[in-house]
C-alpha cells in the first residue's frame, strides 16, 4: 500500500472530514532508509523537479564538528536514539541518535537518509 503524505483522514474529536478529492502522486512519500551501520552504501533518489537527493542505506564513517575543523571517527554502534527504541537494536543512525564511535559519543545532527552522509558533534 502507498505511503500517503495527506493530512489525516479522523478529526481529533473522532469525526472523519467530507472527501475533498483522491489521492495524488504529488502526496506520494518513501519508506524511510533506515540507514544502518555497515559498509558505505548510498542510492540516488529523483525527487520532484527532477532534483535529486543521496540516500545514504549504509555508513562506517562519521564526520565529527569539533570547533572549527572536520574529524572523520569509526563509527563501532548506536547507543541511544529518541525517534525510536528499537532503532538501537537494528543500530539504525537517525538524526538526534547517539553514536559511539573511536573518538568518543557522537550526537548525529545530520539526516543521513535525506543528505546521504552521516555529521555529529561530540558529546561530553
Amino acid at each position: 500500500m502507498a505511503i500517503d503524505q495527506r493530512r489525516s483522514v479522523k478529526k481529533e474529536t473522532g469525526a472523519a472530514y467530507n472527501k475533498d478529492r483522491k489521492k495524488r502522486k504529488s502526496e506520494l512519500g518513501r519508506p524511510a532508509s533506515l540507514t544502518k551501520i555497515g559498509e558505505n552504501k548510498a542510492k540516488k533518489i529523483r525527487t520532484i523537479g527532477g532534483n535529486l537527493k543521496n540516500r545514504a542505506l549504509q555508513y562506517s564513517k562519521i564526520i565529527i564538528m569539533d570547533g572549527k575543523k572536520k574529524v572523520a571517527a569509526k563509527v563501532i554502534r548506536v547507543v541511544e536514539n529518541a525517534s525510536n527504541r528499537h532503532y538501537v537494536r537494528m543500530n539504525v543512525m537517525t538524526k538526534g541518535a547517539i553514536i559511539e564511535t573511536d573518538k568518543g559519543k557522537v550526537k548525529v545532527t545530520s539526516r543521513p537518509g535525506q543528505t546521504g552522509q552521516v555529521q555529529g558533534i561530540l558529546v561530553k
